[in-house]
């Protein structure tokens, strides 16, 4: 039971994050036309405050551990994009 609820938390603050993050950092650099080390710079900037809204989220969700690690990489993933 507590493995279900940890997943549905997970879910719920996976699709909220995603819906902040409407553009992801790859998509930005896309529409500034950005290329080369500008990009590079540009998503590696991005993708850290990713990291840091991300972790302050699994704070307010009290997560620790495995949960944390899995929401934390999801919320960055999903912000930065593929």
């Amino acid at each position: 039971m507590r493995i279900v609820t940890i997943a549905l938390l997970l879910a719920s603050a996976v699709s909220a994050a995603s819906a902040q993050t409407a553009t992801t950092c790859k998509a930005q650099a896309a529409e500034k036309k950005l290329s080369g080390a500008a990009m590079t710079s540009f998503v590696k900037k991005c993708q850290k405050d990713a990291t840091t809204t991300c972790d302050t989220s699994a704070k307010d969700r009290k997560l620790a551990g495995a949960a944390k690690t899995s929401f934390t990489k999801k919320c960055v993933t999903d912000a930065v994009g593929t």
